[in-house]
């Protein structure tokens, strides 16, 4: 976490709060006077291309006032964990119980006593398993994950595979054939990208999570003045976002030229092909994972500026893979950064 040129304050514990981010983050905003420029309470409605220009329709919340505004170049920052993708499951209309995505979740409590079914295996899913599981009766991981989950739950947990069908008013029936009885159903499936401010001018496209026409992931190819940033995932956040903001700001300041149109579609078709031949789908275009140091290197290297250190990106990946293994325990992991390639782990 943290930034090149702001880094987390050196403490004891490597895992840190949401509290404690949130307080890093508005450190990081109060010491390069940030707060000045963020308008709260603000709506963007509208964004399309006008004459060279982007005008922007935003509404403040508080009082529904219009602002229109033009702008040299517009650059999107909005997450990619808004619209949740809520599966449509068989029998789903006979369920008497709630249905509602992890996107909703807040606390355990309103599970208390509950038998909950938690459907997906991905970081969401394990971890409000094992919150939801200090306070209900019961809970049920179902996944459709190839490999064994390894985390050791407490004794009222149960993993099961993907869901079959709904039966009536609280059973649900999985592929194996087994049933059980639910009082809730929690899924954890992931999110759909989603920019429901972009006008159809913009020429941004979105099909099963793959966006285009990007350059790199970010530069919209036929619209320069337009960049992304936090596409790609399975990356170090923080230290990406930062590296795809300097990379970009280099070329708004007419430090770095991009190539040509018709370079960068031949170079982002090349990408893609590649990724198909490594078996990724669609949905997986822009996932970086063992691809992310390549990556890193290259916007660092086009743009003249400092990579992110591959120590880090060592850490990520060891610091998921912990979280897969033992997710009870992995965030008391304590670890050392020696130098940008090797780090330390200081206690458990």
């Amino acid at each position: 976490m943290g930034y090149p040129d702001f880094p987390i304050p050196e403490q004891k514990k490597s895992y840190l709060t949401q509290a404690e981010i949130l307080d890093f983050l508005n450190l990081y905003a109060e010491n390069f006077g940030l707060k000045k420029y963020i308008k709260c309470n603000t709506m963007v409605m509208d964004v399309r291309p006008v004459d060279n220009q982007w005008k922007i329709t935003c509404v403040d919340k508080p009082t529904g006032q219009i602002f229109v505004n033009l702008y040299d170049s517009v650059m999107i920052c909005n997450g990619h964990y808004n619209d949740p993708i809520t599966p449509s499951i068989p029998g789903q209309e006979l369920f008497a119980g709630t249905i509602e995505h992890s996107h909703n979740y807040r606390d355990p409590e309103r599970f208390r006593g509950q038998k909950v079914l938690v459907v997906g295996a991905g970081p969401s899913g394990l971890d409000l398993t094992l919150h939801i599981s200090s306070v209900a009766d019961y809970v049920v991981l179902s996944h459709r994950v190839a490999e064994p989950i390894k985390t050791q739950y407490p004794a009222n947990v149960e993993i099961r595979p993907d869901i079959k069908r709904i039966l009536d008013f609280d059973k649900v029936e999985f592929i194996d054939g087994t049933c059980c009885g639910f009082n809730a159903i929690l899924f954890c499936t992931g999110y759909r990208y989603s920019f429901p401010f972009l006008h159809d001018s913009c020429e941004i496209s979105i099909d099963d999570n793959h966006i285009q026409p990007l350059y790199k992931h970010m530069i919209h190819i036929d619209k320069p003045t337009m960049c992304f940033i936090g596409i790609p995932f399975n990356v170090c956040t923080f230290q990406m976002f930062d590296l795809q903001a300097r990379y970009y700001c280099k070329y708004l300041n007419g430090l770095m030229s991009l190539p040509s149109a018709e370079e960068m579609r031949v170079h982002t078709q090349e990408d893609m092909e590649n990724r198909q031949a490594k078996g990724y789908t669609k949905r997986q275009m822009h996932m970086m994972g063992p691809d992310q140091q390549s990556y890193y290197n290259e916007l660092a290297h086009d743009a003249n500026t400092a990579p992110i250190p591959p120590v880090l990106v060592k850490l990520r990946d060891l610091s998921v893979k912990r979280l897969y293994d033992d997710l009870v325990n992995f965030r008391e992991d304590q670890y050392k950064i020696l130098d940008e390639q090797n780090f330390v782990k200081v206690s458990n």
